[in-house]
């Protein structure tokens, strides 16, 4: 069931909301199964945190959909992309993210 996402009138939070609600969960329960996540807020935890090169939340007020600058939009969305085409590797992502917020993987 997809999420409602037209409600919000900035077309880049929108597709933000898409890639990392609908299209990337979609795919890691799908045709992904050896992404390490497959929960939205896993995406989002590790789109933001390396948009921010740290917890995300130490950086940006939340919601950080309502409080990201238009290129941290832009940022979030080529990275949303990068992973879904295998431009980056969302395992060592992941690592990364879990490492600053002090989890061991």
């Amino acid at each position: 069931m997809a999420k409602q996402l037209d409600l919000f009138p900035d077309p880049l939070v929108t597709e933000y909301l898409r890639l990392t609600r609908e299209e990337m969960p979609r795919l890691a329960r799908g045709g992904r199964p050896d992404w390490p996540v497959q929960e939205d807020h896993c995406f989002q935890r590790i789109v933001l945190d390396h948009l921010c090169s740290g917890v995300w939340y130490d950086h940006l007020a939340k919601p950080a959909y309502k409080n990201m600058t238009q290129d941290q939009l832009q940022q979030a969305i080529g990275l949303c992309r990068r992973i879904i085409s295998d431009d980056v590797d969302l395992k060592r992502l992941n690592q990364q993210s879990l490492m600053w917020r002090g989890k061991h993987c």
